[in-house]
């Protein structure tokens, strides 16, 4: 092994460790018996029995999930015909303009977001009367908006890297162009499409800024709530709670990773 090969293993060793070790630390204590969360007190699994038999972590979860969900398939939808419109619609006129309106999400700063979009509920509020308190809906919309733009530059940059002969053979075979995209384009990029709807997925749910300038009474999301206790000191039911999103993490990305693998071995046998 060349010396160039271990210092390129010894900064991935340490990156991967830098990484991963503070949140096996995480998982080592939510087992932790003692009630201060950053002394030993031995194994115990007390912290998940009294977690879940918190209401108000559960419905703040249960929440989150929500909403995650919905903006994340709304996101992944929006991006895509996004991604498909700057990738094969070549120069159109208002372009650039599009492409901001897309891609401006993604540099500004969350405070600014949040901030803005209160005011544009705020004052359709007092417009229509919609929506007569901000919760669900409107954190749903907010997370949309910001998400949609990173499901947009993963299309596009997918789409990009792709042969356009297949879909131009499907349409000289005589295939309707909406035809070929159901039939050709969405196969292809629907790893892409995964990536992208699990990205949506994990920037709503660890949202914080923006779901607190456009959440209501009664709409505490679980990062809004965490944020609260932490304030107070971190006790060993946030440890726990912080394992049970690691493992469902865990178990979505090795699904999706399942997925994409074998829609890729299915285009490729194809």
């Amino acid at each position: 092994m060349t010396h160039h090969s271990r210092f390129i293993i010894s900064v991935l060793s340490f990156g991967y460790a830098f990484l991963y070790i503070p949140l096996l630390l995480v998982v080592i204590y939510s087992f932790n018996d003692s009630a201060i969360a950053t002394v030993w007190g031995g194994f115990s699994t007390r912290w998940y029995g009294e977690l879940l038999q918190n209401d108000l972590i559960l419905d703040a979860a249960f929440l989150s999930l929500r909403i995650a969900v919905t903006s994340a398939t709304a996101a992944t939808i929006l991006g895509t015909m996004a991604g498909l419109v700057l990738a094969r619609f070549g120069r159109f006129k208002g372009r650039t303009l599009f492409s901001g309106m897309i891609f401006s999400p993604m540099i500004m700063p969350e405070v600014i977001t949040g901030l803005s979009l209160l005011l544009f509920f705020v004052t359709l509020q007092q417009l229509t009367g919609w929506p007569g308190q901000r919760g669900f809906s409107t954190i749903a919309i907010a997370h949309t908006t910001f998400a949609m733009a990173y499901v947009a530059v993963i299309v596009q940059s997918r789409l990009m890297a792709m042969d356009e002969s297949l879909e131009e053979a499907a349409m000289d075979l005589g295939g309707r162009p909406l035809r070929v995209v159901f039939d050709i384009t969405l196969p292809l990029i629907a790893p892409a499409m995964i990536a992208g709807w699990l990205l949506s997925f994990t920037l709503s749910l660890d949202d914080l800024v923006i779901a607190s300038f456009v959440s209501g009474p009664g709409s505490t999301t679980l990062p809004m709530y965490i944020f609260s206790k932490v304030k107070l000191g971190v006790s060993p039911d946030i440890n726990a709670l912080a394992s049970m999103i690691i493992a469902a993490v865990s178990v979505g990305v090795a699904i999706a990773w399942l997925v994409s693998r074998r829609i890729a071995r299915t285009s490729s046998n194809t």
